[in-house]
């Protein structure tokens, strides 16, 4: 399964739901499980180096010829982390794609981005969004929601503004992402 989380604005949680879903990924047997970093900056090799997951393995890919490689070589679950900006590399990694997940925040600017985003993505790939950061019960989060439901895009998880990827002494996933990327993990498995 190649999994690719993507969003062309930056600063949605694509590195945090990549690193989740590989370790879910990983605790559930589905493994071997590659997590390749697409992102020039490598923020989830650089995480992954300094607190292994285990049962994951990182692959630096900022090219779309090692992206490729790096998707074509790999079995078993490959979770894809892909940087914002870069329409060429979103391509290519969803044109390989088995499923796309698409990090969102509720409410602002997100939609635009959005749904260029999955104006990329073929026909055929099932694909979702994720609200990271969510604030639950606000009415921003119930907008969005609402607003994808209708435009027939499924939200395949809601994840609370508490989950991150821990940095510093603590340097741990939190029990809360766990969960929570466990049943976006659950739905992505199923549209397969």
């Amino acid at each position: 399964m190649k999994i690719v989380v993507t969003n062309l604005k930056g600063g949605v949680g694509k590195t945090t739901t990549t690193l989740y879903l590989a370790a879910v990924a990983a605790s559930r047997g589905h493994t071997p499980v590659v997590v390749v970093d697409a992102d020039r900056q490598a923020s989830a090799a650089e995480w992954l180096e300094e607190r292994p997951i285990e049962g994951v393995e990182v692959i630096e890919a900022p090219s779309e010829r090692t992206l490729a490689r790096a998707m074509n070589a790999e079995d078993g679950t490959v979770v894809v982390d892909l940087p914002p900006g870069d329409e060429r590399l979103v391509q290519s990694a969803i044109g390989a794609a088995d499923a796309v997940v698409i990090p969102t925040r509720a409410g602002g600017i997100e939609f635009a981005r959005v749904a260029y985003t999955l104006g990329m993505i073929p026909s055929r790939t099932p694909r979702g969004i994720v609200v990271t950061a969510a604030r639950l019960g606000t009415n921003d989060l119930q907008e969005t929601i609402d607003w994808w439901k209708a435009e027939n895009v499924p939200v395949w998880g809601v994840v609370p503004e508490r989950v991150g990827i821990a940095a510093g002494p603590e340097a741990r996933l939190y029990r809360d992402g766990l969960d929570e990327y466990g049943k976006v993990l659950r739905r992505v498995l199923r549209s397969g």
